[in-house]
């Protein structure tokens, strides 16, 4: 099946029935929106039955609405402006409870993730960061929290990380310059990915080094480059890029590094540890008046 299935759509359309045409130029005309409705919703939209919709999707070749529907919204995802997130957001929705519907949406998410990783990706990752060099890691815009928060726990487990910060394109290949093929680049990005991610994983792959992309899907910029290529589900609620579920997935990736250093690991606790109390780093219940 064409990823573009707008041109599927439009090179079929003489051959639609009545109803179908109905569907075909509402997707055309705001396929942002018929992403993200139901069969049913859908139908009431341009008046034809949702079996009309379900026989539509069969007719372009999908196994059924949500497979051509996912279509869709792996086509937009990577397309939409702010503006365009805010409008769709608000028409999924209309008037739920809104704490009750994002939280609800990023279960799922996690739920979905985790039924869909590749988990023989995941031990090769570990692998390839466990015996790595020097391991490099980039997000930037909202994925900058996930790559701090790794970066974070990998500083506390190797003596090798490098957590680029940047601010232009010139900066990035600056930190990457020594980068080979003893080392390994941990690329973050989800819709709308980033452009910076995607050159400065390009390159490191150039220069031998191994690729591991955490991203959401197989048509993502990332997944092409990468060698080794961890999903997670992503969604959007209005403008905000909702990564509860890549982070689950960053989360389950430094618990099976850890595990995998568990020795040093212990080793760099206890004397973290000693070094928090003796500087007191966190506060000491003990020492509170209010509780005694």
């Amino acid at each position: 099946m064409p990823k573009d299935i707008l041109s599927v759509i439009q090179a079929n359309m003489n051959t639609f029935s009545k109803g179908q045409k109905l569907i075909a130029r509402f997707i055309l005309d705001s396929y942002d929106k018929a992403a993200f409705m139901t069969a049913s919703r859908l139908g009431k939209t341009v008046n034809v039955s949702e079996s009309t919709v379900v026989r539509f999707a069969a007719e372009l070749g999908y196994d059924g609405y949500p497979a051509m529907q996912k279509a869709l919204q792996e086509m937009i995802r990577n397309k939409l402006t702010s503006i365009q997130r805010i409008e769709v957001s608000n028409d999924r929705i209309g008037n739920q409870d809104i704490l009750s519907m994002v939280m609800q949406s990023d279960m799922e998410k996690i739920r979905l993730s985790l039924e869909e990783v590749d988990r023989e990706q995941f031990r090769q990752a570990v692998e390839a960061i466990v015996s790595a060099r020097r391991i490099y890691i980039l997000g930037v815009r909202s994925a900058t929290a996930l790559a701090s928060f790794l970066g974070f726990y990998f500083n506390l487990i190797f003596e090798n990380v490098v957590l680029m910060h940047t601010t232009s394109v010139s900066e990035v290949f600056e930190q990457m310059l020594h980068i080979g093929p003893k080392d390994v680049i941990i690329g973050i990005s989800f819709p709308r990915y980033s452009a910076r991610t995607v050159k400065a994983m390009r390159f490191a792959r150039d220069r031998g080094a191994r690729v591991v992309a955490i991203t959401d899907s197989e048509t993502s910029p990332l997944a092409s480059i990468a060698t080794h290529t961890l999903m997670a589900k992503s969604d959007m609620a209005s403008f905000v890029d909702s990564l509860v579920a890549p982070l689950s997935l960053v989360n389950a990736l430094i618990v099976a590094i850890g595990r995998r250093k568990n020795s040093d690991l212990s080793r760099t606790f206890g004397q973290l540890e000693q070094i928090w109390s003796e500087y007191q780093v966190y506060e000491n219940p003990e020492s509170d008046p209010g509780m005694a």
